[in-house]
């Protein structure tokens, strides 16, 4: 397994581990947990919702342009 570093402010760390705190986990099982969330993601869901909102602000955008 590979490692990543990332910078972040204490303001963010802090919140990381107190959410962490919350869920009864290490800040580290947090963010692999998002992570995969994230990764895991059905791009078919993403497209139903990008397609929902160009329909519902298509009229919205031609006056826009």
């Amino acid at each position: 397994m590979i490692s990543l570093t990332i910078s972040l402010s204490d303001d963010k760390l802090h919140q990381l581990q107190e959410i962490a705190q919350e869920r009864g986990i290490t800040t580290e099982e947090l963010l692999q947990t998002k992570i995969n969330e994230w990764l895991t993601l059905n791009s078919d869901d993403f497209n139903k919702v990008t397609n929902y909102v160009l329909t519902k602000n298509a009229e919205l955008y031609n006056r826009l342009a």
